[in-house]
């Protein structure tokens, strides 16, 4: 008795010491992942260059620390108040600030650009532009600043601002990214290596249809066309204007084929005399590198060509390792895996550098004499994302040694090598590498959601449906788990092109609302289903053609894997996505009747021939081409075969999946009696962000909380 007593005493004492575990908010968990339970980081870590010197944020953007890399102590380097004052600024944060030299910070505020010399302690304001003015682009000094204005590109130059383009006609756009971000491409305008040449993309899309978003923000409302090209239509012509900032003359090139080709992945070559363009034919199954001599625009060789049935998808330019050679890094999946090959600019393959059965993902950079490259890639284990390098013969070294996923910067000199990586067991971890790749820890985080009711996540693999490919999996349990129990499940999923759901980060890539969800006494279930990202060519083309029949066959057998675990009720099975992941949730709900009991589809596509003409003839080709591709995944057709409950959500001014995917499957569902609830986003864009998020998430695992008894 006197034993029992004193133990029902010291838990006592225990429990009033240390208090209860506090509970994670739903708002807490939409809102705070990045912030209150983000693991602590050198934030915007950043090399100085020519020295082993570093910079990066602290107190939320507030303050710029420095260290380097024989003495990693950070000293406050300077404060934002501090920094305002030497510029007579109002800067927020310190977020975009890059350096130009070892001595000089850029910044802007998207308005006004600023210098900041760091030996005298002084600034300026170098450039000021107007809110109509967009797509600011350094040139490689940071001197010249290329800029948009509506459809039209200039260049402040000396405080003188230069037209590059004088289009009248708004369906000529210069200086923006072009065919909607597809093949990589991320901007529209391209500084010659020494800044005497302007390249840009220009897109014609005076024919491409006009698509009308209602802004109820008017009274009365309104209409705002967004130009948008369906599959099978009318889409944009492209261009590649090379402006001469001497002769104020421009070039242009074009498509050698058809007029609505793609060109993409525009590089220069570091002697400025060429500029090297990745054309892609419409149908996206034939690549041609070609090479234009710069001053002319003419076309000069055909560097490289590669085919394939399904697609050929270029998303790197080529990289030139060193500024005296001509010669360059391309990257290529012809062998079923991304590698990186070597050529010479009159496209002679000098080596094939890497020939690995995983891909490569980018490459961060090079040593100084351009003889090795540093990339980033998945390694054998396809939820992680490694360093390596590879020098010019072929030889490949492993940089980072531990498992995760790492975020890997170079120092100029190519002497230091900064790694901040997270896995399963690790919320941050932040190394410095030598040259002999030994490496020493700077900042370890500590686990933030100590203290709070946290579950667990289990990553295993399944077999897919052909019975022989490996599929990763996530489940993710409540902190109070009693394998004794029957729990409900909700199924996350995505399942499209150039999506990975499952990385061995911490969390092991969920959201932490899934957490939140568990602990409201659920299993919350994903599976990567092949079409999925960094696995290979041939496990993310097996949808060619048919979007959704092997990854829904794939998500089944996620099913059949939940059904098969004593602790699952198979009885009360959910399943949520977004944009792909609404198509292959309302796809699911319709095409799998019997496995779900609720879903919920936010911004789905429901019937590819109202999507986008890049991304959608990849995939799908063309209706003409593949009708009973088409009607085979259209949900359209399956909505008598609904018997769970579905929530359909969808953002009202979304111009990535316009609301007409939502609207006509509403109707058919009008149509064929059949009930099922809509909530809209008014004004919303493909995702809702900030408070609206937290109503998002609230509507979105309430309705399956409600519906799933």
């Amino acid at each position: 008795m006197k034993k029992i007593s004193l133990l029902v005493l010291s838990c006592f004492l225990t429990f009033s010491m240390f208090g209860q575990l506090k509970k994670i908010t739903l708002e807490e968990s939409v809102m705070q992942q990045n912030r209150q339970f983000r693991a602590d980081k050198l934030l915007a870590f950043q090399w100085i260059p020519n020295t082993n010197q570093y910079i990066f944020f602290a107190e939320g953007g507030k303050k710029l620390m420095t260290a380097s890399a024989t003495n990693t102590t950070a000293t406050e380097f300077i404060t934002l108040e501090d920094f305002n004052k030497a510029l007579g600024a109002d800067l927020k944060s310190f977020i975009g600030i890059e350096c130009k030299n070892a001595t000089t910070f850029t910044i802007s505020n998207g308005a006004k650009f600023y210098e900041y010399n760091t030996v005298t302690k002084t600034g300026k304001l170098t450039a000021e532009f107007s809110d109509s003015d967009e797509n600011q682009t350094y040139d490689n000094a940071k001197e010249n600043i290329a800029f948009t204005v509506k459809n039209n590109l200039y260049i402040l130059k000396n405080k003188e601002r230069i037209a590059v383009t004088n289009e009248s006609n708004e369906g000529i756009v210069s200086g923006q990214s072009i065919a909607r971000n597809e093949f990589g491409i991320a901007n529209g305008i391209f500084w010659s290596p020494k800044n005497n040449l302007l390249a840009f993309y220009q897109k014609d899309q005076s024919e491409v249809a006009d698509y009308p978003l209602l802004d109820i923000n008017e009274t009365p409302g309104k209409l705002e066309s967004i130009k948008y090209p369906m599959i099978g239509q009318k889409s944009e012509k492209p261009r590649v204007g090379i402006y001469n900032l001497v002769t104020k003359q421009t070039v242009f090139i074009k498509p050698r084929g058809n007029a609505d080709d793609y060109l993409t992945n525009l590089s220069w070559s570091p002697d400025e005399k060429y500029v090297l363009i990745a054309e892609v034919n419409r149908g996206q199954n034939d690549m041609s590198l070609n090479l234009y001599d710069a001053q002319t625009g003419n076309y000069v060789r055909t560097i490289l060509n590669e085919k394939n049935p399904n697609w050929v998808e270029p998303e790197h330019a080529a990289y030139f390792p060193n500024a005296d050679s001509n010669n360059f890094v391309w990257f290529s999946e012809k062998t079923g895996f991304q590698n990186l090959y070597y050529y010479s600019i009159d496209g002679k393959l000098i080596k094939q550098l890497t020939n690995n059965q995983f891909p490569a993902r980018e490459i961060l950079g090079n040593n100084p004499a351009g003889t090795e490259i540093y990339f980033t890639a998945t390694g054998e284990n396809g939820t992680n994302m490694l360093a390596y390098k590879v020098d010019l013969k072929g030889k490949q070294t492993l940089i980072t040694k531990d498992q995760g996923v790492h975020t890997v910067a170079v120092s100029t000199d190519g002497n230091w090598i900064f790694d901040e990586f997270s896995n399963h067991n690790t919320p941050s971890k932040s190394l410095l590498y030598d040259k002999s790749l030994k490496a020493k820890t700077i900042l370890e985080s500590k686990n933030k959601y100590d203290g709070y009711e946290m579950g667990t996540a289990e990553i295993k693999t399944i077999k897919a449906a052909d019975g022989t490919t490996d599929l990763y999996t996530r489940l993710i349990k409540p902190s109070n788990f009693d394998p004794t129990k029957k729990y409900p499940v909700m199924i996350y999923v995505y399942g499209g092109p150039h999506a990975q759901m499952i990385t061995n980060s911490f969390l092991d890539g969920a959201n932490l609302w899934m957490y939140w969800m568990a602990e409201q006494g659920y299993l919350v279930f994903t599976v990567d289903n092949r079409g999925s990202d960094n696995r290979g060519f041939a496990f993310e083309s097996v949808i060619h053609g048919r979007l959704g029949v092997n990854e829904m066959d794939d998500q089944m057998k996620g099913v059949d894997y939940l059904k098969s675990l004593p602790y699952v009720d198979g009885n009360r099975l959910a399943v949520h996505g977004w944009s792909f992941g609404g198509f292959m949730t309302t796809s699911l709900m319709l095409r799998k009747p019997d496995a779900f009991k609720v879903g919920v589809a936010g911004g789905p596509v429901t019937d590819w021939k109202y999507y986008e003409v890049m991304y959608g003839e990849r995939y799908m080709d063309t209706p003409a081409e593949n009708q009973k591709g088409f009607d085979e995944a259209s949900t359209l057709n399956y909505v008598k075969d609904l018997k769970g409950k579905l929530l359909l959500i969808h953002g009202t001014s979304d111009d990535t999946v316009v609301m007409q995917h939502n609207l006509v499957l509403v109707k058919k569902f009008v149509e064929a009696g059949k009930q099922i609830d809509f909530f809209p986003y008014p004004m919303a864009k493909h995702n809702v962000f900030g408070k609206d998020r937290v109503h998002l998430m609230t509507k979105v695992l309430n309705y399956i909380i409600d519906n799933n008894k």
